[in-house]
């Protein structure tokens, strides 16, 4: 399959920002559809259908949580001002044509046939957040499997900021915690990987999302791009 790439990125990656980088987003500003979605799409339900067990994980304590993610989804897709999410109340027809059952029963696999995001659900147990649910289908270098489960310190450990992969425009990139990441020059690697995560406090459950929307691009149209 042929890489999927976009042309250009909407924020400055390589800014420097101070500890904790963390900025206020507005609601409309969330979730992304950029010109990659039509072939993100495709991989994603590739990987849903084909290595579900690798890319999708939720806890029966989640349901209702993912159940009230999908909501927020839909909530902001469905009013966004170029229309081009439309439903009849039981199915999404998507901007690339694709027709999509809501599945409350389901709602993490829904997601990942909706948006180019990946979602990670972290829940309170105790005196720390837990991740519970998730679907991933565009890892880097880390894998759903090793963090299910698994406390947020537990979660965030030192991932290499550049590596061989940074060469490689393929977005499902799971690697073992083990697994060694020999650096590769930023300056000279054709591609440009880059990530705009989000948080949303999901106030029903109290939940927290963790959005991840994943944007490649090669390093010349990263160096072209003005949008910043």
């Amino acid at each position: 399959m042929s890489d999927v790439l976009q042309r250009s990125i909407p924020f400055d990656p390589l800014q420097e920002r101070p500890l904790p980088g963390i900025t206020p987003l507005a609601f409309e500003d969330w979730l992304i559809v950029d010109e990659a979605y039509a072939g993100q799409m495709v991989l994603r339900e590739d990987l849903l259908a084909h290595q579900r067990g690798a890319v999708l994980r939720l806890a029966p304590t989640a349901l209702s949580a993912a159940q009230e993610l999908l909501e927020k989804v839909l909530e902001l897709l469905l009013f966004r001002p170029q229309q081009d999410f439309q439903t009849d109340g039981k199915t999404v027809t998507c901007p690339d044509g694709r027709v999509v059952f809501l599945d409350y029963d389901d709602p993490l696999c829904t997601l990942g046939h909706l948006t180019q995001e990946d979602f990670c659900i972290l829940q309170k147990e105790g005196d720390e957040h837990v991740l519970t649910g998730a679907v991933l289908c565009f890892p880097a270098n880390w894998m759903l499997s090793e963090k299910y489960k698994r406390p947020l310190v537990g979660i965030h450990e030192p991932v290499d900021e550049y590596n061989d992969n940074i060469a490689d425009a393929n977005l499902h990139q799971p690697k073992r915690a083990s697994q060694t990441r020999p650096f590769a020059d930023p300056l000279t690697a054709p591609f440009f990987r880059s990530e705009k995560q989000s948080i949303l406090l999901l106030p029903k459950s109290g939940a927290v999302v963790f959005s991840i929307h994943t944007f490649v691009l090669t390093r010349d149209d990263m160096q072209k791009t003005q949008t910043f």
